[in-house]
Parts: C-alpha cells; sequence; structure tokens
C-alpha cells in the first residue's frame, strides 16, 4: 500500500498493489475524503477570523458537500453500497489526528497550518483520483463523476497554494 504523509498523519490512498480498489471502495473513498475536506473547513470557519481562509473554507465546505451528494445519488441510482475499506479508514484516523492538531493552533498560526494541509491534502487526493481511483473505477458515471472531482479538486489545491503564499 502506498502511504503518503500528510502533516504528521500518514494516509493511505492507493489500493494493494496486488489489486485494484472496487467501485464500491472507491465510493467510499471518495465519500470519505470528501467528508474529511467538509470537516476540515468548518473548523477552520469556528476558529479563523482571515478573510482568504474564511472564504477558502466556505469554498471547501460547499464544494465537497455538493460533490459528495452527487456521490450518494449516483450510489442510490446505481445501487451499490459503498464499501468500506482500510484507505478510507487511514483516511478518517488520519484526518482526526490532523484535526486535533489544528485544534491546538490560534491565530496566524492555525491559518497557515491550515492553508499547508489543504495544500497537501489536495495534492494526496488528486494524485490518488489521477493515479488509482479514476483509472480503477469500472462504472462510466463513477469514473465521469470522479473527473469532475478531480478538475475541481485541482482548482481547489491552486487556491490553496494562492492562499498559502498571501499568509507567508
Amino acid at each position: 500500500m502506498r502511504i503518503l504523509l500528510l502533516g504528521a498523519a500518514a494516509f493511505a490512498i492507493a489500493a494493494p498493489a496486488a489489486a485494484a480498489p472496487s467501485d464500491p471502495q472507491i465510493a467510499h473513498i471518495a465519500y470519505t475524503a470528501g467528508q474529511i475536506d467538509v470537516a476540515a473547513g468548518k473548523q477552520a470557519l469556528a476558529r479563523s477570523h482571515d478573510k482568504r481562509v474564511r472564504a477558502f473554507a466556505q469554498e471547501m465546505v460547499r464544494d465537497h458537500q455538493a460533490v459528495n451528494e452527487k456521490a450518494l445519488a449516483l450510489v442510490k441510482k446505481l445501487g451499490v453500497t459503498p464499501q468500506a475499506n482500510p484507505t478510507s479508514a487511514a483516511l478518517s484516523k488520519g484526518a482526526a489526528a490532523k484535526l486535533k492538531e489544528l485544534g491546538r493552533l490560534k491565530g496566524a498560526a492555525f491559518d497557515r497550518a491550515y492553508i499547508a494541509n489543504e495544500v497537501a491534502y489536495h495534492r494526496t487526493v488528486n494524485g490518488a483520483l489521477r493515479g488509482t481511483l479514476i483509472p480503477s473505477a469500472s462504472n462510466g458515471e463513477l469514473k465521469a463523476l470522479l473527473e469532475t472531482g478531480l478538475t475541481l479538486f485541482t482548482e481547489h489545491q491552486k487556491h490553496a497554494e494562492h492562499v498559502a503564499a498571501e499568509l507567508r
């Protein structure tokens, strides 16, 4: 399993080399990744007073909730039950640790750490979408949703990089 570091937490984003993730596993991974960014955005909205950080966090909450709603509608339409797996479990565990770590910070230190985490997180998730999740998806509608997500999340990464540069 490929492990990618995100801050102090290790995130498993790719499937074991011997087996590509199934569509139900991909759906669970993608949904979990979106929920993680919604939670991080909500934390930033509760802690940050910087208008750039707050605007970015609002965008993360709005966009990731919207994509997750589309994902839920798709799995319902297809009659697929997202399947928990070691990758989504590792994502959740790492995210809980990161939220706790960020929760100890205040002011500009929080803002810089949150945005740095968002840059790294989007790089990681976008790489997983490009390298593992999209190529492994067998359902065309799921693949199309993941590709749409990749386009949006690439813009999120660029936005986070821009905000990070402003906060330095």
